[in-house]
């Protein structure tokens, strides 16, 4: 099988990497950047991030993991302290694989000819640094509301407990095949209304953001941040791709959210005061 690393780039987490790759090619396994099978992240989820953009190319084939050598991460769920276990697992076991949805964003400005096509595994924020962010917004094809506010973010299921959950929008579990949309400080009074609710859109439905005045929009897109002007329309839907995880044991999502936000260390903590 052939693996790739990808470090944080700290001394710890680079110091990991090396350990990992030569214990892997020990057991005759081959160290590949260009084709992985497996890509192995060690840092958070923001390596995990940068992984998946690395290899966009390459979702159908390579499968990633995680190894968080900082806080508890959704991606990143194993510890440095298990290291040679994930590593004997990864020599000897034949992994399994969970598939997650991604969402596409489709950016079509009015002086380009062609679109521009990005995935997100986590979300895409909209803001403008030039007032309120004023866009109509369909779905399905209908118009359904304008939103006038701070900005707007879409996040797929995985991505749901990050920026989404900061914002007030709901935790959806990993597998579903849904995005949601979620507002930033919205508008409401009596001449501007919006539903002031997060919406959750099935794998069939398409959400379509028309801007009603001339700005520059800041899109962010997972980690990455590109500013553009002349935008025509924002297309968000579930993408045809998934993001595939290399599984060696068990580990329930709703775990994870409870380790994450509801640990029992600080529920016990609260407790005490």
């Amino acid at each position: 099988m052939k693996f790739a690393i990808l470090s944080k780039g700290d001394r710890k987490s680079n110091e990991l990497r090396t350990k990992i790759k030569n214990y892997l090619s020990e057991f005759k396994l081959e160290y590949d950047e260009d084709a992985p099978e497996l890509v192995i992240s060690v840092g958070g989820d923001g390596t995990l991030l940068e992984a998946f953009h690395s290899y966009l190319d390459r979702l159908d084939d390579t499968a990633f993991i995680g190894i968080h050598t900082g806080h508890l991460g959704f991606y990143a769920d194993w510890m440095p302290e298990e290291v040679e276990k994930l590593i004997i697992e990864i020599a000897r076991t034949p992994f399994q694989v969970v598939e997650y949805p991604l969402l596409e964003v489709v950016i079509k400005q009015k002086d380009h000819e062609e679109e521009e096509r990005h995935l997100a595994l986590n979300e895409c924020a909209i803001k403008t640094s030039e007032g309120s962010v004023v866009v109509d917004i369909d779905i399905k094809g209908d118009h359904f509301e304008t939103f006038r506010g701070d900005g707007l973010c879409i996040s797929t299921p995985s991505g749901s407990t990050a920026y989404n959950k900061a914002l007030g929008g709901a935790i959806l579990h990993p597998s579903l095949e849904a995005i949601q949309v979620t507002e930033m400080a919205s508008i409401n009074n009596r001449v501007f209304r919006t539903i002031g609710s997060p919406l959750v859109l099935p794998g069939h439905h398409t959400c379509v953001f028309r801007p009603l005045n001339e700005r520059s929009f800041l899109f962010t897109i997972d980690h990455l941040t590109r500013t553009y002007s002349n935008v025509e329309s924002i297309q968000c839907r579930v993408a045809k791709e998934k993001v595939r995880f290399a599984r060696f044991r068990p580990f329930p999502f709703w775990r994870r959210v409870h380790d994450s936000f509801i640990s029992d260390q600080y529920t016990e903590q609260g407790t005490d005061k």
